[in-house]
């Protein structure tokens, strides 16, 4: 049985205006989410993740153009099941029909996601009120109830509070249930823990999976951590300069990954159990957008670099029904690389002590 698409981005390619130039941020990105499902996009700083997002939400700075692309959002209202192309809103609408209420997001810094002359309720209550009209005696009951279910306690009293006055993980709770409030379809979680220590970044991420089951809500993630990848989602789609290079389940792309750029990002997560003086670093830096990409982007940095990855950009090629890969390694004719060997240990090893702490 084939799945339900929520969201489905083909083509999407983005530019923006600069006193530089024309930056290509966004270049022909494919992206597909389930009903139900966590997608996981991540790469380095820079990649185009939280434009890919941002693009979703209508919410880009104003000095971009969309060159190319649709984006499918498929979400229930008054009239039932509808799927519209989100390019084709004007900013007004998306506000009044579809952020906030069919598709939420949780930004990486709370303190500048809350209002800080707002109190806590008010802020959890007003989505309810401008989408819905919702009473405020219910609205009220609502919010005490998310501030339940994002674990909360004594939600009364945190109800009067003033962003200043939470911890940066209450914070960041407060956030969630903001995003929650009118029931979204898709939530779009931008780097969430990122300002927030180790043990509060576990509390959120597992708050957040809870939260999935409960719901049935759809979820992508925006993040570099692929540590935090391995713990909640189901697909993975890997980005740089501006492009989706491979995407796969989760453990497509943690126990066979294809192409250099995800081996680099796999070789890059730290562990505990390997004493090395110096974490992996990917050599080289990203391209330069403000110039056109010639063949493979990340060529100049992979080290299994063929002479065609200088002068041609590959294609995605199918390496099962779910998982592809753009690298010409993939090529019939191109010599027989695999992924290192001490990575394949390596990753194998920390998948199974993740295992053993519990997905």
């Amino acid at each position: 049985m084939e799945k339900e698409k929520i969201l489905d981005i083909r083509n999407l390619s983005i530019s923006f205006q600069t006193s530089a130039g024309e930056v290509r941020a966004i270049r022909g990105v494919d992206l597909t989410l389930c009903k139900g499902e966590t997608l996981a996009i991540v790469g380095e700083s820079g990649s185009g993740k939280s434009v890919t997002v941002k693009a979703v939400m209508g919410i880009l700075s104003g000095n971009e153009t969309i060159n190319s692309g649709t984006i499918m959002f498929t979400h229930t209202d008054e009239t039932g099941q509808v799927t519209e192309d989100l390019l084709k809103l004007k900013k007004k609408e998306m506000r009044r029909r579809i952020n906030g209420r069919h598709i939420a997001m949780v930004f990486q810094d709370p303190m500048t996601s809350l209002n800080p002359t707002m109190s806590v309720g008010a802020q959890i209550m007003e989505g309810m009120i401008y989408h819905f009209n919702t009473p405020r005696k219910e609205a009220h009951e609502k919010a005490l109830n998310l501030l339940k279910l994002v674990g909360i306690s004594d939600p009364e009293k945190r109800m009067k509070n003033y962003p200043h006055q939470l911890s940066g993980g209450m914070r960041q709770r407060v956030v969630i249930a903001i995003a929650l409030a009118c029931d979204p379809e898709l939530l779009i979680c931008d780097e969430p823990t990122t300002a927030l220590d180790v043990t509060i970044q576990a509390k959120i991420l597992e708050l957040i999976k809870d939260i999935q089951k409960k719901m049935g809500i759809s979820v992508i993630y925006i993040t570099h951590d692929l540590g935090v990848v391995a713990k909640v989602a189901d697909n993975v789609s890997v980005m740089y300069a501006g492009k989706i290079i491979e995407s796969g389940t989760t453990e497509e792309i943690f126990y066979d990954p294809r192409h250099p750029y995800t081996w680099g990002l796999l070789s890059a997560m730290p562990d505990l159990e390997v004493h090395d003086d110096l974490l992996y670093t990917i050599p080289g830096s990203p391209p330069n957008l403000l110039k056109k990409v010639e063949g493979d982007a990340f060529a100049p940095r992979n080290i299994y670099a063929l002479n065609i990855d200088f002068k041609k950009e590959p294609p995605m090629f199918k390496v099962t029904d779910t998982h592809y890969a753009a690298t010409w390694l993939l090529h019939e004719s191109a010599p027989k690389v695999e992924m290192p060997v001490q990575l394949k240990t390596r990753i194998r090893a920390m998948l199974e002590e993740g295992e053993k702490n519990g997905k």
